[in-house]
């Protein structure tokens, strides 16, 4: 395994399989994995707050940077909708000197809903209409966007189950 410190971007629609990649790439890679889900859940905030989403995205981000520089390994899963975003993460993480990698996770909108609505986070739920929008406004990495980033160190499943 490279040695040396490593952002990786897990992005995708809710449900689409980001925490199952990023658990796996975490013991993969002995990573620390910050997941917004996650503390937003700890600290019994609904998952629909946007602001308080954005805040915990802000301390996730602050943390992960100062991880980077102190050489470690970093897994973002997040979503990252826009590659507006991804492009600000890779380019700061490059700056601190880190690899960094972007997984792209696709499930159809069938399999989206079938695992929201296994996992039962969400409060109100999340729709059949939601996802329909949502896939209207997320930017789905392109070849381009692909060949700005380093190899993965462990390859990203491609079957959406």
């Amino acid at each position: 395994m490279d040695s040396r410190a490593r952002l990786v971007i897990v992005c995708g629609l809710p449900g689409s399989g980001k925490t199952t990649l990023a658990t796996r790439l975490e013991a993969g890679l002995n990573a620390v994995r910050l997941c917004a889900d996650e503390w937003m859940d700890a600290l019994e905030v609904n998952l629909w707050n946007e602001e308080a989403r954005a805040r915990i995205e802000a301390l996730q981000w602050g943390l992960a940077q100062r991880l980077l520089a102190l050489g470690n390994v970093v897994i973002l899963e997040w979503g990252t909708w826009s590659r507006s975003e991804r492009d600000m993460l890779r380019a700061r993480a490059r700056d601190l000197g880190a690899a960094v990698e972007l997984h792209y996770v696709f499930a159809s909108p069938e399999v989206l809903l079938r695992r929201i609505e296994q996992r039962a986070m969400e409060d109100p739920p999340i729709t059949r209409d939601h996802i329909a929008q949502w896939h209207e406004v997320f930017e789905v990495p392109t070849e381009e966007e692909m060949s700005q980033y380093d190899q993965p160190l462990i390859a990203t499943p491609t079957a959406d189950e």
